[in-house]
């Protein structure tokens, strides 16, 4: 990792040349005198942080460590990251689901859990389970109120990230699946450098198709190499919206710009006159793709493309249920891009024999 990657630990007030907090120099070097740190830098404790020892430990029992990453919010990661866990853990591994959105965790709610509490043993915080091979842990499981806001400064997020890997016993597991929130803020850094001694398997970046979201895409794969974080792929999430012709609404516009809905009288007419039309998707485009999208950016990048997952309302109706969208054939559109996607994942990173699973 390059130094960079640790620049949240030098004191934005700090003297140039900052040798760093958790240097042995630190409060004594020509470069601290007249810093308003000295005397704190001087005094305080030095050599690497303990914490970092136990959650080398508690990562020990973890194959796999996958984050999922978006350069802006709203593009539909979190869907992503429970719609991946969900999809590993019927393939029969072993699976951890991290929330670490500090500010908005989503993940409770798309995983079914909201109102469940976290509990703890003699081994450390339990995570809430979906299924037995599939367990969940955020921050949405300790707010006594699910419209509280979390008004923390990074100290305090950087604080329970640590906590939720040191502290949380995921015991065997296949995957850990790391739903970041978006950008390239605090919680990135810290989640990358507390796990780096232990192997990070890399980064699932999400986008939409639009130019708006590829350029701050740009920057994520930016900050995983900085940071020395393999790209793992990119998903292009809502590349079109594509679902069901009869689960359309039709409706004919009035002179007076009011809608009045005739869906009735088209599917009628249809089912009379060209019954096999009703069997068909229909697909259009939401965003601008023109400029090629996140294969292109992919390309120009240098990164894999993982695949599209088109803009499929049955998909969106799953994330709010807090169910998966493989479950049964209701998501016609998104559940087949995503089982490519995460089928090719799969097979790139697990060598046959690594776990019972390796041959499903």
């Amino acid at each position: 990792m390059e130094n960079g990657a640790y620049n949240h630990e030098i004191p934005e007030n700090a003297n140039e040349h900052c040798p760093g907090p958790q240097s042995e120099s630190a409060g004594q070097s020509d470069a601290c005198q007249g810093c308003p740190n000295q005397e704190a830098c001087a005094t305080a404790p030095k050599g690497p942080d303990p914490d970092l020892v136990a959650i080398v430990e508690r990562m020990a029992t973890v194959k796999h460590k996958i984050l999922v990453l978006s350069g802006k919010g709203g593009v539909g990661k979190s869907t992503f990251s429970a719609q991946l866990a969900f999809a590993l853990a019927a393939l029969d591994f072993q699976v951890g689901l991290l929330d670490i959105d500090i500010c908005g965790p989503s993940i409770p709610k798309m995983l079914g859990l909201e109102g469940q509490d976290i509990h703890q043993s003699n081994l450390g915080w339990s995570p809430v389970y979906v299924e037995s091979n599939l367990g969940v842990m955020s921050i949405g499981f300790m707010l006594p109120n699910p419209d509280e806001a979390v008004i923390w400064r990074g100290p305090r997020k950087n604080g329970l990230i640590k906590q939720f890997l040191k502290d949380v016993y995921w015991g065997e597991l296949d995957f850990l699946v790391v739903d970041a929130p978006p950008g390239t803020s605090d919680e990135h850094i810290s989640i990358v450098q507390f796990l780096q001694a232990t192997g990070i398997d890399g980064a699932i970046i999400v986008t939409t198709p639009q130019q708006v979201s590829l350029i701050d895409v740009r920057k994520e794969v930016s900050f995983c190499k900085k940071v020395g974080v393999q790209v793992l792929g990119v998903v292009e999430n809502m590349s079109g919206l594509c679902q069901p012709l009869s689960d359309f609404r039709f409706m004919q516009m009035t002179e007076t710009g009011e809608h009045s809905d005739v869906t009735s009288w088209v599917l009628q007419c249809l089912r009379e006159k060209a019954p096999e039309v009703l069997n068909l998707v229909a697909c259009t485009d939401v965003f601008d793709s023109s400029g090629g999208g996140a294969a292109k950016m992919c390309e120009e990048t240098g990164v894999p493309f993982l695949g599209k997952v088109p803009l499929d309302p049955q998909l969106c109706k799953a994330a709010e249920e807090g169910r998966s969208c493989f479950a049964d054939n209701r998501c016609r559109a998104s559940a087949p891009a995503l089982k490519g996607i995460i089928e090719k994942l799969v097979a790139n990173k697990i060598a046959p024999g690594t776990s019972a699973a390796s041959g499903a």
